[in-house]
């Protein structure tokens, strides 16, 4: 146990003093924040006013076209046929055609464009003529627009479990991101300190300075020692990431969220002057009755969830997951002499977690059927699978006996790599295949 602490502290302190480590750890959330913030300026900045002529010979469609910050329209009273010859040196983008017939003839639209249209605004065009036919047929028949104002309902419906313990609020929408996001960042660790062991084992074993300290220290407590400090450098900077992430999320909130959100009393202070401040004025009324519009219910959905077992179990199956799949991969490092030899032993040790996050996706669609429950026991599988579910609730025997089964994994995982790392660490100078690999295991000694 000495000798596990010396490797561990040793691999530890060796990782946490590098800078690279400490520069990731303090700009990691900041990268990744600037990253997406940075798409999204792009994608925004990318989108450009889009002028359309409309040429209504129905007379139905004046001023039914929106103007938007995306969108222009403009109605002309010239022939098609000359804004067509006009088309190319005008500076409009989409031409519309309505024709007199519309109401008999839906099909008769035409949109004329030089470049390729978007399918966006084909779709927002047709949608604005077939909602304004719809209300012309229906004032026809005697409705009056008063009465489709009041037929069109928002339903907010919320969602309320029964169990044993009584009724509980819950939210699918929250739990599906919150399941993925803790999968995926499962997912994508197990792999990132997965190949710093292995990597790590094959540095000391490529430089022979393994054989000096073979004669020291056991193999499987070199190899113990490794997979455990890489995991604590993990969690470490796991926990740093949250703690940052928190104070840049709590000191922008004080210090931008009263400007850009504001309660539901200050809006309705801000539109009192505005044109149309009556409707708005309901709008901000039943989103302060409905909890604060998109926001209130987005905190709202988000406090449904059972945060306590969420970060319990996300931090055992981290840890689990890591330490089951850190032996094969510390008993690949030691088996091979270079990473060209990698790739043949890489694939068969990650099938497993490539298969649980790629079937994610319909574990989140029945989070209690029996793909669900089976791949969520199965040690290679489950810490992908069991952190989906757990938003959603699962039920407690459902979670001890997921965890017993990845702890008796990890342990079956270890012996069948120490076996192999005890051979393999000394072997040089030949490639081995699965056939010598098995061999391996059963060696005495």
């Amino acid at each position: 146990m000495k000798n596990i602490f010396l490797v561990l502290k040793r691999e530890y302190l060796t990782r946490v003093r590098k800078k690279s480590f400490i520069v990731m750890t303090i700009l990691g959330p900041l990268l990744i924040g600037a990253f997406y913030g940075f798409i999204g300026w792009t994608a925004m900045s990318s989108i450009s006013l889009k002028k359309v002529e409309v040429i209504d010979e129905s007379n139905l469609f004046k001023g039914k076209f929106k103007n938007t910050e995306e969108l222009d329209y403009s109605y002309s009273s010239q022939s098609l046929d000359n804004a067509k010859k006009d088309f190319a040196k005008s500076n409009y983008d989409a031409l519309v055609f309505i024709p007199k017939d519309i109401m008999d003839n839906p099909k008769g639209v035409k949109i004329f464009s030089e470049k390729s249209l978007s399918i966006e605004l084909q779709n927002g065009i047709e949608k604005t003529i077939e909602n304004e036919i719809e209300t012309i047929k229906l004032t026809e028949a005697g409705i009056t627009q008063k009465v489709l104002e009041d037929a069109k309902m928002n339903i907010n419906s919320e969602t309320i479990s029964l169990s044993e313990e009584g009724e509980k609020s819950n939210s699918s929408v929250a739990a599906t991101i919150i399941g993925y996001v803790c999968a995926f960042l499962i997912y994508i660790t197990v792999f990132i300190f997965g190949v710093q062991v292995m990597r790590s084992v094959m540095e000391e074993k490529t430089s022979r300075i393994v054989e000096v300290i073979i004669s020291s220290i056991k193999p499987f407590e070199l190899m113990m020692g490794k997979i455990i400090g890489v995991a604590l450098v993990g969690l470490t900077q796991f926990t740093l990431w949250i703690l940052l992430s928190l104070a840049v999320t709590t000191a922008a909130t004080s210090m931008f969220g009263e400007k850009f959100a504001g309660s539901p009393e200050q809006r309705m202070e801000q539109v009192k002057n505005m044109p149309q401040a009556q409707e708005i004025e309901k709008q901000v009324k039943k989103e302060a009755k409905g909890g604060g519009g998109i926001y209130g219910k987005a905190m709202k959905a988000v406090q449904t969830l059972p945060w306590v077992t969420i970060l319990v179990c996300f931090i055992f199956y981290f840890l689990g997951g890591y330490l089951l799949y850190s032996a094969l991969f510390g008993a690949v490092g030691s088996a091979v002499d270079s990473e060209t030899d990698v790739q043949q032993f890489m694939l068969p040790i990650t099938m497993p977690i490539i298969f649980a996050i790629a079937i994610a996706q319909f574990v989140i669609r029945e989070p209690d059927g029996n793909l669900a429950f089976w791949t969520s026991m199965i040690p290679f599988t489950s810490p992908i699978i069991m952190m989906v579910r757990i938003p959603f609730g699962v039920p407690a025997w459902q979670i001890i006996l997921s965890m017993v089964l990845l702890t008796g994994g990890f342990i079956g995982t270890t012996w069948l790599a120490a076996r192999i790392y005890r051979v393999g660490i000394l072997m040089f100078g030949k490639k081995p295949t699965f056939k010598e690999i098995g061999k391996w295991i059963f060696y005495k000694g």
